[in-house]
């Protein structure tokens, strides 16, 4: 482990509404995450990208929030995409979930970024 303290940050960059999670994320910082996520759902930009590439670890709460979002996001007319590329404990998460195939994913966030 690094120490590097978990983050979940916003940003207006493009047009687009990034969300970028940094560390270790679990039940902890889901909360912020999904505060996050609604207000991006809501904030009339047409796309939102969720950067997961710097994300060392994200648990099942993560992923509620980020189901959460897809549907709050489909509701009000706004994309939803993933960015990787996915460190190994994030990418096991989705496969041993199945949960990727729910998700619009990129496999770089400069793809992520482009409509």
């Amino acid at each position: 482990m690094t120490g590097e303290e978990a983050v979940v940050t916003t940003t207006i960059d493009r047009g687009v509404a990034l969300v970028s999670l940094r560390g270790e994320i679990d039940e902890d910082h889901a909360p912020a995450l999904a505060r996050a996520l609604a207000a991006t759902a809501a904030s009339g930009l047409a796309l939102t990208v969720v950067d997961l590439s710097r994300t060392r670890f994200a648990d099942s709460s993560v992923l509620h929030a980020l189901f959460d979002a897809q549907r709050a996001h489909r509701a009000a007319g706004v994309t939803l995409v993933l960015a990787g590329p996915l460190q190994a404990a994030v990418r096991r998460l989705f496969e041993v979930t199945g949960a990727a195939s729910a998700f619009r994913m990129a496999d770089c966030l400069e793809t992520a970024m482009t409509p």
